[in-house]
């Protein structure tokens, strides 16, 4: 029993380091990564039109010392605040701080927020304030559903990754592009609500944390992504008929420190086309009613799971074998 409690003991402390991998999987913030030139942080001295501005904003969009407003709460507005400084980091991670909030009641709302990682900056458009054919990623924060046949929850988070060839479709809510989703209720909290994008290795992760725990939790991951280096991170937002306060009140982006093949080194990561390697087409996810795809990697969390469960097993099997050996031991000695 003793080479079994050792064994025991090791598989714990295993599980228990992936754990804390898992836990630590999106990083906390270390100031030593901030890059600030592409992070927008109160009091927003670098905003404006200046040459020297770091971020450039248009539309109904509003600074102010605590926050970035880039609609108000009225109808047919348009806002958003850009990056000027390209970014050329292969592996990154944006923490957006916002608020959407407003008079309107359940339903009764809209548009919402969308997060950009693309090739053009401040080119107006119909997808949430911005180009509809853009280069890069999108990360769409949507308050109000537009298809009354969807059986999702509003409101919905999705990402979508374009070379230029796809259209979003406001009708179906950018069901047929997007890569997966989650709903999240972000709307008139009494804090502020949280987003993270990473993006490592071909791998696109989003997060949220909408309860104000200092806690992650995940939306999107899907691998197979390629983005280029030399794009331009934005945020927009846009109201119709119906309207809502869109705040920004924090853009962070982190460099992740992480190596690379001296193969990928050497690539030219301007040249990358915006792509994702999938298993089927963003169109089959249309009658997924959970927006994620079938197909999606296991994540830390499902691994963990898994693999404590298969830890249990085995220990169930060993309590039962002890036992049974026990009574065969005792079984036997009656015989002498």
């Amino acid at each position: 029993m003793d080479c079994f409690t050792a064994a025991l003991r090791s598989a714990l402390v295993f599980f228990l380091v992936n754990l804390f991998v898992v836990r630590c999987d999106i990083t906390d913030g270390n100031a030593e990564h901030l890059k600030r030139e592409h992070s927008l942080i109160k009091p927003y001295q670098g905003v404006g039109s200046s040459p020297s501005s770091q971020w450039d904003f248009s539309g109904s969009t509003l600074v102010t010392s605590s926050y970035v407003r880039l609609t108000p709460d009225e109808r047919s507005k348009q806002g958003s605040v850009w990056n000027t400084v390209p970014c050329h980091l292969k592996d990154w991670e944006m923490h957006v701080q916002f608020k959407v909030h407003g008079s309107g009641k359940k339903n009764l709302h809209g548009d919402g927020i969308a997060v950009w990682y693309t090739k053009d900056r401040l080119h107006p458009g119909p997808v949430f304030s911005n180009n509809a054919h853009f280069h890069g990623l999108a990360v769409f924060i949507d308050t109000y559903s537009n298809d009354d046949a969807t059986d999702r929850s509003f409101p919905y988070i999705s990402a979508m990754v374009n070379n230029g060839t796809v259209t979003y479709d406001h009708g179906k809510d950018g069901r047929s592009s997007e890569l997966g989703g989650c709903s999240a209720e972000i709307r008139n909290r009494e804090h502020d609500t949280y987003l993270a994008i990473r993006y490592s290795k071909g791998r696109l992760t989003i997060m949220v944390d909408v309860e104000d725990k200092n806690e992650w939790k995940e939306c999107i991951d899907i691998g197979g992504v390629r983005l280029p280096t030399g794009y331009f991170f934005g945020a927009s937002a846009v109201t119709g008929d119906l309207s809502d306060n869109h705040d920004i009140i924090s853009m962070k982006l982190y460099q992740l420190m992480v190596e690379h093949t001296a193969e990928e080194e050497n690539l030219d990561w301007t040249k990358i086309e915006p792509s994702v390697s999938l298993l089927k087409s963003p169109k089959d996810n249309i009658d997924d009613p959970t927006g994620n795809f079938r197909g999606t990697p296991l994540t830390g969390w499902k691994i963990f799971l898994l693999l404590l469960c298969a830890l249990l097993g085995i220990v169930v099997c060993a309590v039962v074998g002890a036992v049974v050996f026990q009574k065969r031991q005792e079984r036997n000695k009656r015989f002498y």
